[in-house]
């Protein structure tokens, strides 16, 4: 099978995970592009990698994953907002008519002289820089990096998902489209039956019975072709949704897409402990709980903050006009600068009902940890129980269809020299379609099987790239 190779190519778009964020809106176009011209992507043969690639850049889900994490990348940048300097300017008019009279002049000036004026205006920037406040400044930078850590875990557990899913629908039209073939395969197989018997019953050596009973198993045999068609049909219209296309109105019964691989059997080798290692080491949704419980962490440390002091430094320039006198212009500015320190000595239990809610937190998100690495370990174990069934009923079934085969050839051969029954040719035609869709479906299981146990260990998730 090719999928290691698909797998390979699929990490090394995933680990440009940032540069795909950047270019979120490119993909959103080319959605619509191809949504639009549906002839190429009906026309053209589709192969797992195809599938795959297609997927990356159309799936729902996954374009919605890439909006989440470019957001969570937004909220990064407001986390570190709280170490970087702020610039603020101000400015204002006022107009008041209600002027107040000093009763005195100074030596030398008349009353006029000294007058706050109606017109009023002034205008200043201001930097200010949070130098402590009780921690929480160096848990914002940590918070910061946890979060986007975080968001691309995540992404990658929606990106595996989404591939897997994929994977999946790619095995089920292969496994309906052969399954088709059986049962065309047998349908044939009883007409052949039919027309012998039909013949037979002219020349007199067989009776009726054998002719009804040869055209009930036709009756019987064709449910089971339609079935397979629809199954085919249904796969092909699922796959085309996982893929982000739309199908358009003027395709009715059957979804033309034409798959390139067939289902084969390719050398896969696991072991329980190195499969619940990698599962622990690679699953993005461990990591992400991981995160997650740092950024809990993280978060009573901003709630204990609310009991210590705030120092800032701020500085500026300013400008207004005089107090004293009309003249509009009269401009009074300069520079200024100083230390602010702020101390809620008593914020009526703010503080210590944010501190008890981050420690419940805290600990829900080590119990949520706890819970989900049991949960993970048993999904591996299943997955790898469910495989070796996979591998096992494979394995049992490499000479079942040949064996089949050579019955049905021995029963229709003694048929045909008199010392057999139309009742062994049918159930030996009934055991070779059994045999071969018994076949089919183990390979289609044992291709489900191993996909499942590579997501389960994290072996078709890429690693954390160097986030931006």
């Amino acid at each position: 099978m090719k999928t290691s190779g698909v797998i390979c190519q699929a990490a090394l778009i995933l680990g440009l995970a940032g540069a795909m964020v950047a270019a979120a809106a490119e993909p959103r176009a080319s959605a619509v592009t191809n949504t639009t011209n549906v002839s190429a992507w009906l026309s053209r043969p589709l192969s797992m990698e195809d599938a795959i690639h297609l997927a990356l850049r159309q799936n729902g889900t996954i374009l919605k994953g890439k909006a989440d994490l470019e957001a969570a990348y937004g909220v990064v940048v407001q986390t570190r907002a709280i170490a970087i300097p702020k610039v603020r300017g101000t400015s204002g008019y006022a107009f008041d008519d209600a002027v107040e009279r000093f009763p005195f002049a100074a030596p030398g000036l008349p009353p006029d002289a000294i007058n706050p004026g109606a017109n009023r205006w002034n205008g200043n920037i201001r930097v200010e820089q949070t130098i402590y406040e009780g921690g929480r400044i160096r848990s914002a930078l940590r918070t910061a990096k946890l979060t986007k850590e975080q968001a691309l875990l995540q992404y990658q557990a929606v990106v595996a998902d989404t591939l897997l899913e994929v994977r999946v629908a790619y095995y089920e039209i292969l496994l309906a489209a052969q399954l088709i073939v059986v049962q065309e395969a047998s349908l044939a197989l009883l007409q052949k039956e039919l027309e012998d018997t039909t013949r037979r019953f002219d020349a007199g050596t067989v009776p009726r019975f054998n002719v009804l009973r040869a055209e009930v198993e036709i009756a019987n045999a064709k449910p089971k072709l339609i079935r397979a068609k629809n199954a085919h049909r249904i796969a092909k219209n699922n796959l085309a949704n996982l893929l982000g296309f739309r199908v358009p109105a003027e395709v009715w019964e059957d979804v033309p897409i034409t798959l390139t691989e067939q289902l084969e059997i390719g050398p896969y080798e696991v072991d329980l402990p190195s499969a619940l290692g990698q599962a622990l080491e690679r699953r993005p949704e461990l990591g992400a709980l991981q995160k997650a419980e740092r950024l809990r962490k993280e978060s009573l440390t901003t709630a204990k903050s609310g009991r210590k002091p705030t120092i800032a430094l701020f500085g500026g320039y300013g400008a207004r006009n005089s107090s004293f006198g009309d003249d509009f212009f009269n401009e009074v500015s300069g520079w200024t600068a100083g230390v602010q320190l702020n101390w809620e000595l008593f914020d009526g239990f703010l503080t210590k009902g944010k501190v008890q809610q981050a420690t419940a937190l805290y600990e829900r998100a080590r119990a949520d940890l706890d819970d989900t690495t049991r949960r993970i370990e048993l999904e591996v174990r299943t997955a790898y129980s469910n495989f070796l069934e996979a591998k096992e009923v494979l394995e049992s079934q490499k000479k079942v269809q040949e064996q089949a085969e050579e019955a049905l050839r021995l029963a229709t051969v003694r048929s045909d020299a008199g010392t057999g029954t139309q009742l062994d040719v049918l159930n030996a035609q009934t055991a070779l379609t059994e045999a071969r869709a018994t076949r089919i479906q183990a390979l289609h299981d044992y291709a489900v099987a191993r996909a499942r146990l590579e997501r389960a260990t994290g072996q078709n998730t890429p690693q954390p790239a160097a986030t931006r």
